[in-house]
């Protein structure tokens, strides 16, 4: 016996929902940084694009839509800007006032930014690498942009560093060598402990342009970590930084401690309503799983909590 399926409609329905974001990704422009008269830095930028759509409009005209966000990042990349966070802030308000349906407008990037530096011990130039992260969100009330890096660093455990120094104390008694002898040495010769490969991130939210040199943020982050590393390293390099890291110790959440403290000492000028957004990811040496930690806080409220303590 055969049955008659119903009909099916072909049609989008008449009641439609509304969406918090709809829009694209992936689109890569060149974004040009002036340097104070000096050649500009040039970036290859990643773009996200979205605006909001509310329940009474079924679609955002794809088609349409991808020229108008290619055409307002054209126009944006192809003058020079001061901060990264300016062309995240300047598109975001032109999808405003060109989608006249939304209330929200949303653009972040994110890019390899490459400086040159020299290497700690031996001074030879090499070069370093963080990925800059900038965002915006336009609405009626006005835009808060966001800018930040993700930076590598290296991190050693306390408590695996704790054990060496108590196997160190030990031998150093059976030998014969005082306990004042031993302290010394110990301060002098930090002991082993697993090492892991460290990922520091640091985003300012402000309303605005964020009052912030990009350069001294990554500073911040960089040096949140038991020690920095380079790209390029002689061994008096390597060294340096093993000792650094090993007389540096630190936790996954105290590297996040470290970022609120270096936030608030090198940024005491950002608002109350800053938001501060301190990340931390260990890649461990010793184990299959890895550690993270994560702080998002107003300005104000670090400030309060570092004063305390």
């Amino acid at each position: 016996m055969s049955h008659q399926l119903p009909d099916v409609q072909a049609s989008a329905p008449d009641v439609t929902v509304g969406l918090s974001q709809v829009g694209v990704t992936g689109v890569e422009k060149l974004v040009k940084i002036s340097r104070n008269g000096d050649r500009p830095i040039v970036l290859m930028a990643e773009f996200e694009v979205f605006v909001d759509l509310p329940s009474g409009r079924k679609g955002i005209d794809m088609s349409r839509n991808l020229a108008t966000i290619d055409e307002i990042l054209e126009e944006i990349t192809r003058e020079e800007a001061y901060r990264v966070e300016e062309v995240c802030g300047d598109a975001a308000e032109r999808l405003l006032e060109k989608h006249d349906y939304t209330t929200t407008a949303e653009v972040s990037m994110s890019a390899e930014l490459v400086t040159r530096e020299d290497t700690p011990a031996s001074g030879i130039e090499t070069q370093s690498t963080a990925t800059i992260v900038a965002s915006a969100t336009a609405t009626e009330s006005g835009t808060r942009e966001e800018i930040g890096a993700e930076v590598t660093g290296m991190t050693v455990c306390p408590c695996s560093q704790g054990m060496s120094e108590s196997r160190a104390r030990e031998k150093l008694a059976e030998l014969g060598v005082d306990e004042e002898t031993t302290e010394e040495f110990l301060e002098a010769v930090p002991q082993p402990g697993h090492s892991q490969r460290g990922h520091a991130t640091l985003t300012v939210t402000t309303d605005g342009h964020p009052d912030i040199d990009l350069r001294d943020l990554i500073d911040v982050a960089r040096d949140s970590m038991s020690a920095r590393i380079y790209n390029m390293a002689k061994r008096p390099d390597e060294d340096h930084m093993t000792y650094q890291a090993h007389a540096d110790a630190k936790f996954v959440e105290d590297c996040v401690r470290a970022l609120a403290e270096g936030t608030v000492d090198e940024f005491d000028h950002l608002p109350d309503d800053a938001v501060i957004h301190m990340k931390q990811s260990n890649d461990e040496s010793i184990h299959q799983h890895n550690a993270h930690a994560e702080r998002e806080v107003r300005m104000g409220d670090l400030r309060d909590e570092l004063d305390v303590a």
